[in-house]
């Protein structure tokens, strides 16, 4: 995929974010959360070949600590091989990824202090 096309998927995705999406995205941004800036539907590209971009867009992105945070809804309990793979291709990038169940957002706080032992 080209990356104007890659930038177009982003933008679509960040302009129709999920409601859980949305929730966390009100305690992460504006470097509220440890001084962190967060990017939200940010493409990551793991490899590319003859101006070709593969690549993931996580929920959540924080460069400076290298954390993908993904907030997972009842379709990730149906792509489990597909999500552990993907993941393996963050890790070997250098990058941590962090799963949340959208479930897990009806305590805040507990989620907050867990995206924090993570930066």
């Amino acid at each position: 995929m080209k990356y104007s096309e890659l930038k177009e998927i982003a933008r679509k995705f960040r302009n129709n974010p999920t409601s859980e999406e949305q929730l966390l995205w009100q305690y992460i941004r504006k470097d509220q959360l440890l001084g962190k800036r967060f990017l939200r539907q940010h493409p990551i590209i793991y490899e590319s070949v003859h101006n070709e971009h593969f690549f993931f867009i996580p929920d959540f992105y924080c460069a400076s600590s290298k954390l993908a945070v993904e907030v997972d809804g009842r379709i990730d309990d149906y792509q489990e091989d597909r999500d552990y793979h993907r993941d393996e291709i963050l890790k070997a990038k250098g990058l941590r990824v962090l799963r949340i169940k959208n479930d897990d957002l009806t305590d805040m706080q507990e989620v907050l202090k867990r995206i924090k032992e993570h930066l």
